[in-house]
Formats: structure tokens, C-alpha cells, sequence
């Protein structure tokens, strides 16, 4: 996909359009040196990671604040925050190599917007436990494990936007008790697909309810045991 492609489909200004071409280039450069993405070809990073992120843009309209847990190399909150410049994004990555290449990114292109968090979900949430209107995760694990780190950073009536791959809805079958005892239900599940007719959903789960204060546990609990176990927990 161009630049100019992903312009008309967002509604892309030309300082945008800028900011991303700038972005894919610095990417495909620190790539070289460290690990950060397996798609290397520009008018690639454009569609399937730009492109890709932007698919929720309109899911995030009526929202402040934003979460992406496990942002990598930025996808999808740095994609969102360069679109919106008037929300707030929350960009959680474990790895310090990674969230040194995501500030440089920031001062590159002077984004005012933006936090990082150099911890892991599970540790973010001991400070901004449901504090968020909208919490995403894209890439990061399956969606069992995801509910349980993601879903305690929304605020009651906010949104949680798992982006999946084409088993998203077998995952979210296997989440369904998760989802119930954290306080989240399913309002859409969002189907695109990609030029190479790669499938993406992005599910779109409601939190109803306050996430019992037990959750989430640790991350190796959550992975030895998880919800969907109905023994989990």
C-alpha cells in the first residue's frame, strides 16, 4: 500500500502523511540492528502496520484516553496518536530497547501526546487500574491471557479492542468465562482483510463491570492456569 493510498482511506492531512513516511523509514533502519518487525518493505509496514492500526480509528472516537499493552514497535498506539493528536496515548512495552526506539519516534516527530511505560501490564495496572477509556492489545498473546492484563486498565462503560489474526474468533470462544469474571462483554467483532487476503478482527469488548481487585495475577499464574480453565483463578 502507497502513502498516498492510506491518505485517502483515513482521511490523512499531508504533515501526517509525513510523520508516517518518516516513521516506516526510521523502522526499517533500527530493524537492521534490532528486533522490531519481520515486514521490512515500506509500502508492507504502510498496509500491515499502519493500514492495520488504523482499522480501529473510528472505534476510539468518542475516547480521551487510550492504552496499547505491549506496544512493540508503536502498532497500534503510535499509528492512533500520530491520527489524533487531541487523545492521550499510553504506550506499555517491557522491553527498554524497544521503548527507546518508540521516545526516539516521539522526539522525531514531535509528538506531544504520547507516554511511555517501560513495565509490563500486570505492573502497570497497580497504578492505573481502570483508568482508561480504551485499552488495546495487537500482536501480544491470545485473547485468554489478554482479557486478564487488559481488561483491569479499563474504566467501567470503556472499551477493550483486541486486534486478531484469522483465529480471533476461536480465541474469543476460548475467553468467553474470562470475559464474565473480569467484567467485559462482546459488543462487535470487526472483520477486515488485508491485500494479501489475510484476515484481521478486531473484537470489541465492553467493560460492564469492575475487574475484581485479584486481577490480574501474575503473569506466569495467568499463563499456568488460565480463566478459561473455569478452575483458573
Amino acid at each position: 500500500m502507497t502513502l498516498e493510498k492510506l491518505k485517502e482511506l483515513h482521511q490523512l492531512n499531508s504533515h501526517q502523511i509525513s510523520q508516517y513516511h518518516d516513521y516506516a523509514n526510521v523502522l526499517i533502519e533500527q530493524n537492521k540492528v534490532m528486533n522490531l518487525t519481520a515486514i521490512t518493505e515500506f509500502d508492507d509496514i504502510i498496509e500491515k502496520h499502519f493500514h492495520d492500526s488504523l482499522l480501529i480509528n473510528e472505534l476510539i472516537s468518542e475516547a480521551y484516553s487510550f492504552c496499547d499493552v505491549g506496544s512493540g514497535a508503536g502498532f497500534p498506539g503510535l499509528v492512533l496518536a500520530i491520527k489524533n493528536p487531541d487523545k492521550h496515548f499510553t504506550l506499555v512495552e517491557p522491553t527498554k530497547k524497544r521503548c527507546n526506539f518508540l521516545n526516539d519516534i516521539i522526539d522525531l516527530l514531535k509528538l506531544e501526546n504520547v507516554t511511555i511505560i517501560n513495565e509490563r501490564a500486570e505492573d502497570t495496572v497497580k497504578v492505573h487500574r481502570e483508568r482508561f477509556d480504551v485499552v488495546s492489545a495487537r500482536a501480544v498473546a491470545n485473547m485468554l491471557m489478554l482479557s486478564e492484563l487488559c481488561l483491569p486498565l479499563v474504566k467501567v462503560d470503556g472499551l477493550f479492542i483486541a486486534m486478531k489474526g484469522q483465529k480471533g474468533l476461536e480465541e474469543l470462544e476460548d475467553a468467553s468465562f474470562a470475559l464474565k469474571i473480569l467484567g467485559g462483554k462482546v459488543i462487535s467483532t470487526e472483520l477486515s482483510m488485508l491485500s494479501d487476503e489475510s484476515l484481521r478482527y478486531n473484537i470489541v469488548i465492553q467493560k460492564i463491570d469492575k475487574t475484581p481487585r485479584k486481577y490480574p495475577r501474575s503473569f506466569g499464574q495467568i499463563k499456568r492456569k488460565p480463566l478459561g480453565n473455569r478452575k483458573g483463578g
